[in-house]
């Protein structure tokens, strides 16, 4: 019996999907290489119908930003695992098409090049598509980089390189710098070590928003599989690569994130930091150590490493990545721990508080802190108003706490909110700038425009973007770049543990003066993880009931507004429409609410809580947290039951 033969049996005993049938059908008649054609031939040979489902079952969605998914299958071939190299990563990339492989790399990078050439087109534009790629420590990662930028030279674009792992923010401000017309990271981010992405880029830096999106996903799907075979031998002769100037370039614009450099020499920070094996190390260690911190690195993860090892998950937010680092900090008696993911877009952070232990702060408090310290020292330095100014705006998401809100409205300036993604707050960057453009006219050179007059010039005829965050551990200092930037944070975080600590304070005890000022507010997330094809139909089912059927009510807590973001209008607060996406926001009798979407990264449901309480006087606050936290909690556990239904039913 055939191969082909197996599948068809298993087609029609049911253990196999039709359209994984049908794509594994087109994976073997196609001009691939025999490791790919043996790979399936192996999996068919176990009998693995559940894994061929899951890496066949469809092609990698390519989504509104890219693409993310497993390049090491959970059951796999011995032709994929070959020699393993000294990291650990198999000789090949796992074969399918719902899998990140050499496959649909090529055809996601022809894709983004065929539209980016149609775009050029249809502004006069004659000049080769140039493309900037950046890579982080994973698995394939750099295969994926030379792979993709020879690919693209070979369709006929310009394409650039770094010579080693950098992270997605560097990315970010590359195209801007070398005026690309897009660029890409090859990153899943905090995923686990079986992971790896595809990011895409447009010309100013931030990831695809519509119409671009749009565009580039109906490229991509368009690119047959035949096509792929003649782009899979790497040539790298027309390919440039970036180094230590790039790197400068990028430290000199991160360095601006502090504000007020001489809070440094206040007082001397003791600083903790681990890039949990990843890119953050190649640019938060110098920039905090020429701030004036003393940085010690946790050692033994300091390495570049795709396996992860010394972590179950390379996840800033979690306590366990962040362990050996709190470790070592109550060793030396550090104030305070940051750390970045494995491409250095997130951070995350523990603070010593006031009875000596290290305590982990959510990324809705560090942003929270962040944007209190940012505004008040803004007004200090006198770049914005005393009383705020409707000209300076600071951006979050509609799951980023409402604490920053009232922060933001405490202080007079405008708060905007927007979908979940930092290329929603980049969009709305992008918008300021042109606004200003458009009324300074021609000659006007917005980057070469010193930041201090830049700032006054927005405020003059535009909005000033003075800080953006969301709840995921990500936040943005300035618009010099335009995506979430880990090294930027760990600068600016430093920043207010100095100013904390010349106060005689804790970061702790400076939040709790903000919760005094404004009410406490807490968060709560829950994630329910649904894996392969299975799990994405159970995915859907909870939002198609959602919004089908909307929940009236959690225990004795009733429903009171439903707000359904791909059937209403909503506006933000500079009166333009918030795009249509499956997200609904839910409003409590008790004044609690909270989100739900499907994630865009990973195959999982996910619910964002809002509670949030007054506190008459500083003696009420620990009640208040704790009646407030019991209440969550309460509301926690019917919310994922009644999900959990919902995806069964």
């Amino acid at each position: 019996m055939t191969t082909l033969d197996r599948i068809k049996a298993a087609a029609a005993a049911g253990q196999l999907m039709p359209s994984t049938a049908e794509n594994l059908t087109a994976f073997l008649a196609a001009q691939l290489p025999t490791s790919a054609h043996r790979s399936i031939e192996e999996l068919v040979a176990k009998e693995a119908w559940a894994e061929l489902n899951d890496r066949f079952y469809r092609y990698l969605e390519f989504g509104t930003g890219g693409m993310r998914g497993r390049t090491i299958g959970v059951v796999t071939a011995p032709s994929e695992t070959g020699t393993l190299s000294a990291s650990g990563s198999p000789e090949h990339a796992a074969i399918g098409c719902n899998v990140l492989n050499d496959f649909t790399l090529i055809r996601a990078v022809v894709g983004l090049f065929r539209y980016t050439k149609k775009y050029l087109g249809t502004r006069g534009v004659t000049a080769s598509p140039k493309l900037v790629i950046a890579y982080d420590v994973r698995h394939f990662s750099r295969h994926f980089c030379e792979l993709a930028a020879s690919a693209w030279t070979r369709l006929g674009g310009e394409a650039f390189i770094f010579d080693g792992p950098r992270p997605t923010p560097q990315l970010s401000f590359a195209v801007r710098m070398l005026k690309a017309h897009t660029g890409v990271v090859i990153t899943a981010s905090h995923n686990p070590p079986h992971d790896n992405g595809f990011k895409a880029y447009f010309d100013d830096g931030a990831q695809v928003v519509p119409p671009h999106d749009k565009g580039i996903v109906a490229e991509v799907n368009a690119v047959p599989l035949g096509e792929l075979s003649s782009y899979l031998d790497i040539k790298l002769a027309g390919v440039t690569t970036l180094g230590r100037d790039a790197d400068d370039a990028y430290l000199a614009v991160a360095a601006k994130a502090a504000i007020d450099p001489s809070v440094f020499h206040a007082t001397k920070l003791k600083v903790v930091f681990t890039n949990i094996h990843g890119t953050g190390a190649v640019h938060s260690v110098p920039l905090l150590i020429h701030a004036g911190c003393d940085v010690t690195p946790v050692p033994e993860q300091l390495e570049f490493d795709a396996r992860f090892p010394t972590v179950k998950s390379p996840n800033p937010e979690n306590a366990e990545a962040l362990s050996r680092a709190v470790a070592l900090a109550d060793k030396i008696q550090a104030d305070v721990v940051v750390a970045t993911d494995p491409d250095a877009d997130r951070m995350g952070v523990a603070v010593r508080n006031r009875s000596g232990k290290m305590e982990l702060l959510s990324g809705n408090q560090i942003g929270a802190v962040l944007a209190d310290y940012r505004l008040t020292k803004f007004k200090e330095l006198g770049w914005i108003p005393p009383a705020g100014s409707q000209s300076v705006a600071i951006i979050n998401t509609f799951v980023t706490t409402q604490l920053q809100d009232a922060i933001g409205h405490g202080h007079g300036v405008k708060v905007i909110k927007t979908l979940t993604g930092f290329k929603w707050i980049a969009a709305k960057i992008r918008g300021y700038e042109e606004k200003l453009l458009a009324a300074m006219g021609p000659g006007f050179n917005y980057e070469a425009t010193p930041f201090e007059q830049r700032v006054q010039l927005l405020q003059k005829h535009s909005t000033f973007y003075a800080f953006g965050t969301e709840e995921s551990y990500g936040y943005l200092p300035n618009d010099y770049l335009r995506d979430k930037d880990g090294n930027s944070a760990c600068l600016m975080f430093a920043e207010v543990c100095a100013w904390v600590k010349s106060r005689g304070l804790t970061v702790p005890e400076y939040l709790d003066e903000i919760f005094l000022k404004y009410g406490f507010y807490l968060e709560g997330v829950i994630n329910i993880y649904y894996e392969g094809a299975s799990g994405n139909a159970k995915i859907k089912r909870i939002l198609e009931t959602y919004r089908a059927n909307p929940p009236k009510a959690f225990g004795d807590v009733t429903v009171t507004q439903f707000q359904d973001f791909g059937r209403e209008k909503i506006y933000d607060a500079d009166h333009e429409l918030i795009p249509s996406q499956d997200l609904y926001l839910v409003t409590l009798s008790n004044g609690y609410s909270f989100a739900a979407r499907g994630s865009g990264t990973e195959p999982k449901m996910k619910f964002y809580l809002f509670a949030s309480e007054k506190v008459a006087k500083a003696g009420d606050l620990a009640a208040v947290k704790d009646r407030v936290r019991a209440t969550l909690n309460g509301l926690n556990k019917l919310i994922e039951a009644d999900a959990r239904a919902r995806a069964e039913a």
